[in-house]
């Protein structure tokens, strides 16, 4: 594994992160060409959604801008592909003409769908309940559990990013004191998260942590017997009729959970619309409602404007619409407005770029602009 993708500062990343959804139109000015695109009639959404991405590829506001899924209303409403340069988890890929059957790193929009896996493993009994303590879910680590403070940190702490464990990802990822990299490099990766020191009282702050969403995958696998991805392909892609998807794995062999996974853009999408359909796929309750409930509710403040839930982001737009959002290094996103019936997914490759929360916060207006 390299890590040379993991150049940007985190906190940059995510602060203003916030401002995403909350933008209401963002224009373009020249022309540009890009992939194939469908627009579903009575989708309400504006036909020149498409021209104006392209544009923006052209003008360079959407530099290295690689695939825009849009729907609406259930129904595809815009499928949009570029070429651009990019990696996997900091391997050069070159430059990759996209289409609608190209895997692409979603980053850490992992994180969220570890968080839905997490729920489909609790309602099948394979994993610790939620008030659990997280040092008792690893048994191999008895000597941690000497430690009454750290046997207060519950799994439920852990899907809400709110152990009290001392963790830095704010760090560039080429640094090695990063956290992420460390529990990478380190011979342990779930003993490095869990024998970090205490430095708040469980619940209190939040603290985003890569280590935690480890802690989370490595128990979906151990529960249910097979690796993380096979669970996923079993449990949640094939039901979705995903077909294609990989999980990198991090220097232990094992799935890297918090930012391995590469999905195509219509498969990112149609999670998110089964978030929008709190759990439910064709008549079938894939993801029990209730977890979806628990996973969207905001429940500790993370960067500002943005709340956290179990292990996905929640916002509010300038007009008071509630949103749920995935967010990934580089400009993934995965974003569900429900009062707009609406979802959309966005890969970029601006991973080691400062300009990648503009230029998919422009993606981002101009998809809100279209609606209609």
């Amino acid at each position: 594994m390299t890590n040379n993708g993991f150049r940007t500062d985190r906190r940059r990343w995510l602060q203003t992160g916030a401002a995403l959804a909350t933008l209401g139109c963002t224009a373009c000015a020249s022309v540009g060409q890009g992939g194939a695109f469908s627009t579903g009639t009575g989708t309400g959404l504006a036909e020149d959604l498409g021209e104006r991405l392209d544009q923006g590829v052209q003008s360079g506001e959407l530099a290295n801008l690689h695939a825009v899924v849009v729907m609406r209303h259930g129904r595809l409403a815009l499928e949009r592909y570029f070429e651009g340069e990019d990696e996997r988890w900091g391997e050069p890929l070159g430059k990759v003409a996209f289409n609608a059957d190209s895997l692409h790193d979603v980053r850490s929009v992992s994180k969220s769908i570890v968080g839905l896996l997490y729920g489909m493993a609790l309602a099948e009994g394979k994993v610790p309940a939620l008030d659990m303590p997280l040092v008792q879910a690893f048994p191999a680590y008895g000597d941690l559990a000497a430690d009454g403070r750290r046997r207060a940190i519950l799994i439920s702490h852990a899907l809400g990013m709110t152990m009290g464990l001392q963790w830095d990802e704010d760090l560039p990822y080429s640094d090695p004191r990063n956290s992420e990299i460390a529990m990478e490099r380190s011979s342990d990766r779930y003993r490095y998260v869990l024998e970090q020191p205490v430095v708040a009282p469980p619940g209190e702050r939040w603290c985003y942590s890569g280590g935690a969403t480890a802690l989370l995958g490595h128990l979906i696998a151990q529960g249910s017997g097979m690796p993380l991805l096979d669970y996923a392909r079993h449990k949640l892609f094939a039901p979705l009729s995903i077909d294609k998807a990989e999980w990198t794995p991090g220097t232990n062999g094992e799935a890297a959970a918090a930012s391995g996974l590469r999905l195509r853009a219509r498969d990112l999408a149609r999670i998110g619309q089964l978030v929008l359909q709190q759990g439910e796929w064709q008549g079938r309750a894939l993801v029990p409602r209730h977890w979806i409930v628990q996973s969207i509710q905001p429940r500790v403040d993370a960067w500002p404007g943005l709340r956290y839930g179990h292990h996905w982001y929640v916002g509010q737009t300038r007009a008071g619409l509630a949103y749920y959002m995935a967010i990934g290094l580089g400009g993934q996103r995965l974003v569900v407005v429900p009062q707009h019936s609406l979802v959309y997914a966005v890969f970029m490759g601006n991973y080691d770029s400062p300009q990648q929360v503009q230029r998919v916060a422009a993606v981002q207006g101009l998809v809100a602009a279209a609606l209609r």
